[in-house]
């Protein structure tokens, strides 16, 4: 029975190196077909709740001192000021987590509250989720979007003394019924938000809101350090293929580069950077303002917020009024090199045979298309993590880092830069079998709704309707074998 699964393998080998099989044993590389080293040198083998935690395994000591210093940094709580604790201070003045780690729990995956809930005043440390605001027209240069103009870019449901909450999300859900070809019904829950006890007045009419989730972390160093040139070869080669996958390329501005880049960060790939994706956190989580973000995310409407103390300026960062970002660049790059140091996990139960049918099944059904298996990294885009490091590994995401029309069922109606209303990016899937384990969830997609592997993808639609009927049609050991293969990931 193993050496037919390891037959079927072989057959969908070329597939699943996403064509480059061929230049890759010539260069004289361990093939590693199984992908179980997903981040090359820098994999490290863990389970359990810390799985997502540890620093690359090639770090050396002066990096893993500096990987702790940036953890502290990502995992304390961010205070009001003024405050004694001038490292820390300038929390707000509006703000929907007090730390880094309050969204990205363990450096793992966050989940939406229970259906039937409402969110705020007080940040609740153990959700993750954050509504995204904008409206339609032409955006500002250098923004993806319209901010609401009342609200800003994104809903904050908690605030600092004397300053108004901007509102409270309730949520509901309403379930959807379908069966697997072979009779096994299967229940979904789509969620729908409603935002309540505004604090400065009314939002637009036509105010566009999108939820999401904050996602696991581990292995994102390894995800910039794919090349620009592969990503947009992704799109060529779809383009070029036949079938209905046609990715796409969001061209996004980088404040940390100053220049257009290729977006791969954020549910609409609307980030090009992890630095900017960080600082965009704190300054649109937290309230906290850096040399990138130097400005707090107050409206004009928003009296209490214009008029709220910041925190202890940043050294040496003052501008021409006297202001100062709350966070310095030091301490800012610690907390960037920290998470781009979080290291991937090794692939478990690779050679299992159930694993290895889910692996074929997962090629049979295209899911490859969109979920391109392994890339080589380029250079390594942090000066301080040497070439060796992030720089030419084989590593195995399972992503095209490009968007993709979803269809109407997840669609969000609100476009981000180049992506439109329908269109998400294709996450990674490494690691998804183990959030579970470090976050005691297995919620999944931009807003937690699929509860598990096989939900998210019934919920597949638009390029993925093919994929997804595939799914419907295969019998319950193949989906449980397919399951079992993306949780071996």
């Amino acid at each position: 029975m193993t050496s037919f699964f390891a037959t079927r393998l072989a057959v969908f080998s070329t597939l699943l190196l996403g064509g480059l099989s061929t230049a890759w044993l010539q260069a004289g590389e361990n093939p590693d077909p199984l992908g179980e080293k997903t981040g090359g040198s820098t994999t490290v083998y863990a389970s359990g709740k810390n799985a997502f935690s540890f620093p690359l395994a090639s770090l050396e000591d002066e990096e893993r001192t500096r990987f702790v210093i940036g953890n502290s940094f990502f995992k304390r709580n961010w205070v009001e000021a003024p405050a004694s604790t001038t490292a820390r201070d300038g929390l707000g003045p509006h703000f929907i987590a007090r730390a880094c780690a309050s969204c990205h729990s363990l450096d793992g995956r966050g989940a939406p509250p229970d259906w039937s809930r409402t969110l705020g005043p007080e940040p609740d440390a153990t959700v993750a989720l954050l509504l995204r605001l904008s409206v339609p027209g032409k955006p500002a240069a250098h923004e993806g979007v319209v901010p609401e103009p009342n609200y800003g870019d994104q809903l904050n449901n908690a605030a600092i003394a004397g300053v108004k909450p901007e509102g409270r999300v309730e949520i509901t859900s309403q379930s959807i019924h379908g069966r697997f070809a072979d009779g096994t019904p299967y229940t979904l829950q789509q969620p729908h938000y409603r935002i309540v006890d505004l604090g400065y007045g009314p939002m637009a009419p036509d105010v566009m809101i999108s939820p999401r989730i904050a996602p696991q972390l581990a292995g994102v160093g390894l995800l910039e350090a794919i090349t620009e040139a592969d990503i947009e070869g992704n799109a060529r080669a779809q383009a070029a293929a036949a079938g209905p996958v046609k990715g796409q390329v969001n061209h996004v501005w980088d404040a940390f580069a100053k220049a257009e880049r290729v977006g791969r960060f954020g549910w609409k790939a609307n980030v090009a950077s992890l630095a900017h994706q960080t600082a965009g956190a704190f300054n649109g989580d937290m309230g906290i303002t850096s040399s990138l973000f130097p400005q707090e995310g107050c409206t004009a409407v928003q009296i209490d917020c214009l008029a709220a103390p910041s925190g202890c300026p940043a050294k040496g960062k003052t501008d021409k009024a006297g202001k100062a970002p709350e966070i310095d660049d030091d301490t800012f790059g610690q907390v960037v090199f920290y998470q781009a140091a979080l290291a991937p996990v090794a692939r478990r139960q690779a050679k299992d045979p159930q694993v290895l049918r889910g692996q074929a099944l997962f090629a049979q059904a295209q899911c490859i298309a969109c979920h391109r298996p392994s890339y080589v990294t380029g250079e390594g885009p942090f000066p301080s993590l040497t070439s060796s490091k992030l720089s030419r590994q084989r590593i195995w995401p399972y992503t095209d880092l490009l968007l993709h029309d979803m269809g109407p069922a997840l669609a969000d109606g609100r476009p981000d830069f180049q992506a439109n209303g329908q269109q998400w990016k294709t996450p990674p899937l490494w690691g998804v079998g183990l959030i579970e384990s470090v976050n005691g969830h297995q919620r999944l997609l931009h807003d937690g709704r699929a509860n598990g592997v096989l939900e998210a993808i019934l919920w597949h639609g638009g390029e993925a309707k093919p994929a997804q009927q595939k799914v419907l049609k295969m019998s319950l050991a193949e989906r449980q074998a397919l399951i079992k293969f993306v949780e071996s990931l």
